[in-house]
């Protein structure tokens, strides 16, 4: 069949054998990353509505679970930002009524002040909100948010999160070099991660393509020496990422 809204499974060293879900339209999102591999963003939104049919996602995922494949975690993720459909938390129920494979969610953590978002959250076996920043300034530099997103209510959010939440929590941060990997934002980001509690700090660098060109990536030594200074719980995910993407975006192209 023609997957609309299914893409794999591919092989991803941080999550297995990943089968991902799009569950909001093409480039919807809260923010236009610079680093973003599928593009620009053409919808830059807060507003929280059902953007995909859960009936059809559905539908779609159980023809795809028929054929037996292995799978390790069934992924939204996609292409926009998945906690900006308004049916996230009865597409997740959906999902564990017909399958015993783990959710993960992979998330900008945006909207995670928001108590119903937290709420649907919670039935998921792993959630995956990235932070990169931890300053308004650097946030919009390499994240060009919302307008009305402001980084501290972001980072509360993320907070009261982990106060409810029993699943797994892994909280990505993409470094880019001259922008956000200085003394100053690498602190400023350091006291969030100690605030949120996550299980995993995950470091990543930009991968090309990306949205601007200019861009650098770190060194693997400068992102150790960062790994260093987070702790024990952090972790490198540049060269496990890259072929990730890399399917994701053949898949894309197939649609």
């Amino acid at each position: 069949m023609n997957e609309k809204y299914i893409f794999g499974p591919v092989v991803s060293r941080r999550l297995g054998i990943s089968l991902g879900v799009d569950i909001v339209s093409f480039k919807t999102c809260t923010l236009d990353c610079i680093y973003c591999q599928v593009g620009k963003t053409t919808r830059k939104t807060i507003e929280r509505k059902q953007y995909l049919s859960p009936e059809k996602i559905l539908t779609e995922l159980k023809e795809v679970l028929k054929a037996g494949k292995k799978i390790d975690y069934i992924t939204l993720s996609g292409n926009g930002e998945p906690t900006l459909n308004s049916k996230l938390g009865e597409i997740i129920r959906e999902i564990k009524s017909i399958t015993a494979i783990s959710i993960a969610v992979i998330t900008n953590g945006t909207l995670l002040n928001d108590k119903n978002v937290r709420e649907e959250l919670l039935s998921a076996d792993l959630v995956m909100p990235s932070l990169d920043a931890a300053t308004q300034e650097t946030f919009e530099k390499i994240d060009r948010p919302y307008p009305s997103l402001k980084i501290e209510d972001i980072i509360e959010g993320m907070v009261e999160f982990r106060k409810v939440y029993s699943g797994n929590l892994w909280l990505e941060i993409m470094l880019v070099k001259g922008i956000n990997d200085n003394k100053y934002e690498l602190a400023a980001l350091k006291k969030a991660t100690e605030k949120i509690e996550p299980d995993k700090i995950q470091l990543n660098t930009p991968v090309r393509p990306t949205c601007e060109k200019e861009l650098q990536t770190l060194s693997v030594q400068e992102l150790l020496a960062i790994k260093e200074f987070f702790g024990n719980k952090c972790e490198i995910i540049l060269e496990l990422n890259r072929k990730e993407h890399e399917e994701h975006i053949r898949q894309i192209q197939k649609r």
